[in-house]
């Protein structure tokens, strides 16, 4: 069942009328084209080819699907990052409504809505299902929860309204996509006046030309059969795992592990067995995209003034603004 407030966001993706779209058995009905959505279990379906370049991140968040869900998981790091990233403080995401623009298994997502935000959950790939099951589920629900509605849907053609989000976050996603800079302009016009922006990206920094083992691989993994990259994972991790658990030990050599060919950040609050299964997912998630376009955050500062947003600020991998007008 399509959330009533979800369906008054929406608007047609071809004609962009002001008429609300209408329900017609599985479909959204747009009174005024006459074009059609599928709705499949609850969500709608704005993505026609499900085979795009985004497809290796639903198969992704479909094996790790509850790993990085906090609530699901049993530790604190999705919601620290969320908080850090995006700099909301708790009290005022009470009650705003929120879009997640590529929102993969909804670790960012279940987040805002347990600190009481509604919020819409948008995905490209069919990672959108994965966000749907995490998020429903009832383990762990706070009282004060918000809520989360879901939509498969391109982040360059959002069938939503302008103007109506109390903010917009993008985080782990604009590096992954064929034209970062036109996904960084296409969200800001959805946030009403005084909303929110937070952007987080890879930032472009020299070391990466010494990543030589993982660049080289980046160049044939991405056409790879998911399940022969994941053996590929699985067999380096195992190999490599011990080294990086010493290195990052000793603070001397931590910075090392980043030439290591698995990504191999070490987290205290997951226990070994998470720490393990962790590395595998991000080192798939190193070697499994079609696309890693890193930023400069300066210039990722100058495309949002110049888009007229204010209280601009960026550092290394992360950008906020405000929208005035």
């Amino acid at each position: 069942m399509i959330a009533s407030w979800l369906l008054d966001l929406l608007q047609c993706p071809a004609c962009r009328t002001e008429a609300p779209l209408g329900i017609d058995g599985d479909e959204l009905l747009c009174p005024h084209c006459g074009k059609r959505v599928a709705v499949v279990r609850g969500i709608p379906r704005f993505v026609e080819d499900a085979e795009n370049y985004a497809e290796g991140f639903g198969w992704q968040w479909t094996r790790w699907r509850t790993l990085q869900v906090d609530r699901l998981a049993g530790h604190l790091l999705s919601e620290r990052r969320f908080l850090a990233d995006s700099r909301w403080n708790r009290q005022w995401l009470k009650g705003k409504l929120i879009l997640d623009a590529g929102c993969g298994a909804g670790r960012f997502a279940d987040v805002a809505a347990q600190l009481g935000a509604r919020v819409v959950a948008c995905d490209l790939s069919q990672a959108i299902d994965a966000c749907r099951a995490n998020c429903e589920d009832p383990q762990g629900h706070s009282p004060e929860r918000g809520e989360v509605a879901w939509l498969q849907a391109n982040l360059l053609d959002l069938p939503l309204r302008p103007g109506v989000f109390d903010a917009v976050y993008c985080m782990g996603v604009i590096q992954h996509t064929p034209d970062p800079a036109r996904v960084m302009r296409a969200l800001p016009p959805l946030l009403k006046s005084g909303g929110r922006l937070a952007y987080n990206f890879y930032e472009r920094n020299w070391l990466r030309k010494f990543e030589v083992v993982k660049y080289g691989l980046r160049r044939i993994t991405p056409h790879w059969d998911r399940q022969r990259l994941l053996a590929l994972c699985e067999g380096m991790v195992r190999r490599l795992f011990p080294v990086t658990r010493w290195m990052a030990g000793i603070p001397k050599v931590r910075f090392l592990v980043r030439f290591v060919p698995i990504s191999a950040t070490h987290w205290p609050e997951l226990t070994p067995e998470q720490q393990y299964e962790w590395t595998v997912l991000d080192t798939f998630d190193w070697l499994n995209p079609h696309y890693e376009l890193c930023q400069d955050h300066r210039e990722v500062a100058k495309l949002l003034t110049e888009m007229g947003l204010s209280e601009v600020e960026a550092r290394p991998g992360l950008a906020w603004a405000v929208k005035t007008s």
